[in-house]
C-alpha cells in the first residue's frame, strides 16, 4: 500500500508480461516520468483516485473536495461548530482536496478552523482508533469530526467509545467512500458515495478506446460525490 519501489516492480512486470495496459492509483511520490516510461514503452496508463503532476494521461475521479463539502456541511447543519478533520496527508491530491473542501465549508459558514483541529496521517481503522486520544485530548475539543475515509471514522468511533463516550450522540463522525461497513457500523456511519464504480467504468472505457487507437484526451474527469 503506498510503495513506490513496489509500483516500479508492478509496472516493470507488466512491460515484460506485454501487457496492453494498466489502470493505476499512483502511489505517494509517483514521478511523471514513471508514467511516461510506461507509456513510452507501450504501456497505455489510465489514473484513477490520484493525479499525478506532469503526466499526461486520463484521469478519472471522485471530486474530493465537493465530497468533504457535503460531509461538513451535514455537520454543521446539525449544529456543530467545532469541527476536526481527522486523517490523509497532503502528499497525495486526495488528501489535499478532501482537507480543502472541509476548509471551504467551515469559511463559508463563517467557522473557525483551527490547525490543531487538524488530525493528518490516520487512514486506517487502527490509526483512526489510535487518533481518538489525541482528538479527545484537544483543547476546546471539537464536537464533531469529518474523518478522511469511513475506517479512520469507524475506528474513531471505537476509541471514542472505549473512551466512555458515545458516537453519534457525544460526538458527531462522518465518513468517506461508502463502504459496507459504513452501514453496518454502530452507530450506522454517515458517509459519502465517491463514485468508485464511475471512476471504474470511466477508466476501463478510456483505457480501451486508446488500446483501439481512438484519441483519448489527457484530462482529469471528476465524478460528483454524494452524502449517504
Amino acid at each position: 500500500y503506498d510503495q513506490l519501489e513496489k509500483q516500479r516492480t508492478f509496472i516493470d512486470t507488466l512491460l515484460q508480461l506485454g501487457a496492453d495496459g494498466v489502470i493505476m492509483s499512483p502511489a505517494i511520490g509517483t514521478p511523471p516520468e514513471d508514467i511516461i516510461m510506461a507509456e513510452e514503452n507501450g504501456l497505455p496508463a489510465v489514473l484513477i483516485a490520484r493525479t499525478v503532476e506532469g503526466a499526461d494521461v486520463p484521469v478519472f475521479r471522485g471530486d474530493d473536495a465537493y465530497g468533504t463539502g457535503l460531509a461538513t456541511n451535514h455537520l454543521i447543519s446539525l449544529g456543530h461548530k467545532r469541527i476536526a478533520m481527522i486523517g490523509g496527508t497532503d502528499q497525495t491530491s486526495t488528501g489535499r482536496d478532501r482537507y480543502q473542501g472541509y476548509v471551504n465549508a467551515m469559511e463559508s459558514a463563517g467557522l473557525e478552523v483551527r490547525p490543531s483541529w487538524r488530525i493528518a496521517g490516520p487512514r486506517t481503522k487502527q490509526a483512526g482508533f489510535e487518533a481518538a486520544g489525541q482528538f479527545l485530548a484537544l483543547k476546546d475539543r471539537p464536537t464533531a469530526a469529518c474523518c478522511w475515509n469511513d475506517l479512520v471514522a469507524i475506528g474513531l468511533m471505537n476509541g471514542i467509545s472505549r473512551a466512555g463516550l458515545v458516537p453519534g450522540i457525544d460526538i458527531s463522525v462522518t465518513g468517506y467512500d461508502d463502504l459496507e461497513e459504513a452501514a453496518i457500523a454502530t452507530p450506522a456511519l454517515t458517509t459519502v458515495w465517491n463514485g468508485q464504480r464511475e471512476v471504474g467504468r470511466r477508466a476501463a472505457s478510456a483505457l480501451l478506446d486508446k488500446l483501439n487507437g481512438q484519441t483519448v484526451r489527457p484530462s482529469q474527469e471528476l465524478i460528483k460525490p454524494e452524502l449517504h
